[in-house]
């Protein structure tokens, strides 16, 4: 094959990395998916904020006439800050693991944003960004809804956009890994059965933790639902020193982690 044959063979292949991440690829490829969510973003609203809210409502009323202080909180109280995580978590894992699928198995549009000059480190990064985005200001629905049944808003609540921000962004990489490692759509109940759901209902949004057996309040430290719970509270009630730097770092650590993993894998995916 002669050299002029090969450049576009070479330059159709997706580049893994280019060593570091580029303003105008991310700029395009962020500019894409708004442009894009304004065709779909009434159905997006909707399903990432009622649910949650629905969650407010069941538990916090319903639980809320049986139990009426949860930690020295008022239950619906304690409720409307833990549903933060929920709205935070549903609107960045799943549209990041049925949004990537789709993009890349049945729609081809990764093929087509790799053809510009942008490789699979900025795609992810881009794509993690705009959900992480979405997820810091969907999680704020059931805030304001607790607000209208009783919470007295603080101006650390100022903070809660960007504490959901970084955890949707951590979730929203979980997801792009999971969508990158698994062949099937189908196979994402796995996923949700065995590590989403659990993560959950144990992350301290219903329930203090101190309620569950002591290795599971081990293993809540490993949640990172947990730490945006204990955020959310913090700033809604006063933050309490270096425990909230200890559940930033945790935060930090698990965004990094899986966006590594997510770009890694996602990078085997388009080049297989």
């Amino acid at each position: 094959m002669s050299a002029t044959a090969a450049e576009p063979a070479a330059a159709a292949r997706p580049r893994t990395t280019l060593g570091r991440l580029e303003r105008p690829a991310l700029m395009g490829v962020l500019v894409r998916e708004i442009i894009n969510f304004s065709s779909f973003w009434k159905s997006s609203v909707f399903s990432s904020t009622v649910e949650p809210t629905i969650y407010l409502l069941a538990f916090g009323f319903g639980f809320g006439s049986l139990v009426s202080h949860v930690a020295g909180y008022d239950y619906v109280e304690f409720v409307g800050t833990g549903t933060v995580a929920t709205a935070v978590l549903f609107s960045s894992v799943f549209s990041a693991m049925f949004g990537s699928f789709v993009k890349y198995q049945f729609q081809r549009t990764y093929d087509a944003i790799l053809a510009a000059p942008v490789d699979t480190e900025e795609l992810v990064t881009a794509e993690s960004l705009w959900i992480a985005a979405r997820a810091g200001v969907f999680g704020c629905a059931p805030l304001l809804v607790a607000m209208a049944f009783g919470l007295d808003p603080s101006w650390g609540m100022l903070l809660v956009p960007f504490i959901g921000f970084l955890t949707g962004y951590g979730w929203a990489c979980f997801g792009i890994f999971i969508a990158a490692r698994l062949n099937s759509i189908d196979h994402f109940s796995y996923v949700t059965s065995t590590v989403v759901t659990p993560m959950f209902l144990t992350a301290g949004t219903f329930f203090p933790i101190s309620g569950l057996p002591e290795w599971a309040q081990v293993l809540a430290q490993f949640n990172p639902l947990y730490h945006c719970v204990q955020l959310v509270r913090g700033a809604a009630f006063g933050f309490q020193g270096w425990v909230d730097v200890y559940h930033v770092a945790a935060l930090v650590v698990f965004a990094v982690a899986m966006w590594r993993l997510a770009i890694h894998y996602m990078g085997k995916k388009l080049i297989d």
